[in-house]
């Protein structure tokens, strides 16, 4: 597939590394411009682009930036990416490092919510409480018991679909959280966030978690 990587930090980056490996094309930008990339690229293989040159023919778009930047991307960002294109959400909410957001904080918008209205695109919540380094030294093939279950929410069921079949291709399972109103129970704070565990464990800490915002993590 084409897949275009918006922000090329931890996450980004080494999510480069494995869909490349994979025989993904892959395009990657930052905000600091292509020619910052070249090192991930010749290392890669992966083509250096401007973000607003990213999603162009993408079938799949990670966005990867801090939530504080994500008003900042460019206008138009997913103009140009195929029809249906899956839009990766991987953000979280860190009031200490984004400020204070008041549709999160008193409207009550889950995470991903805000940024996909910031977005005008449906985006699916994925790798928001995975640690960077577990995709590169963590991948186990199906049926392996010590394989990582990743939660996913969405409203786009196709694109769902398709984000959790790159994951299980990644060698990662899936649990299908629900719509992106639910996906505050895999947000910052909640027990599945940055959980090392299989489906099982992550469904029973999907029911655990609170909708209540825990105080670390309000501004």
């Amino acid at each position: 597939m084409r897949i275009g990587i918006i922000g090329a930090g931890n996450i980004g980056g080494n999510l480069t590394r494995r869909l490349t490996a994979l025989g993904h094309d892959v395009a990657v930008a930052n905000s600091r411009g292509p020619e910052t990339l070249a090192e991930l690229a010749e290392e890669t293989g992966a083509t250096p682009v401007r973000a607003q040159e990213a999603a162009r023919g993408a079938e799949v778009v990670v966005v990867t930036v801090p939530l504080k930047a994500v008003p900042d991307l460019p206008s138009g960002l997913l103009d140009g990416a195929a029809e249906g294109v899956a839009v990766i959400d991987t953000g979280n909410y860190y009031p200490q490092r984004d400020g204070r957001i008041a549709a999160i904080e008193d409207e009550g918008l889950t995470e991903s919510r805000w940024t996909e209205r910031h977005l005008g695109h449906p985006v699916i919540k994925a790798f928001n409480g995975t640690y960077a380094q577990d995709i590169l030294d963590r991948p186990r093939p199906a049926g392996d018991p010590d394989r990582i279950a990743l939660p996913v929410a969405g409203d786009d069921e196709a694109a769902k679909r398709r984000v959790r079949e790159l994951i299980d291709a990644l060698g990662f399972d899936t649990v299908d959280t629900g719509g992106l109103d639910d996906s505050w129970r895999q947000q910052p704070g909640t027990p599945v966030y940055g959980l090392r565990a299989g489906v099982e464990a992550v469904k029973k800490a999907l029911t655990a978690a609170s909708p209540e915002r825990p105080a670390d993590f309000r501004g």
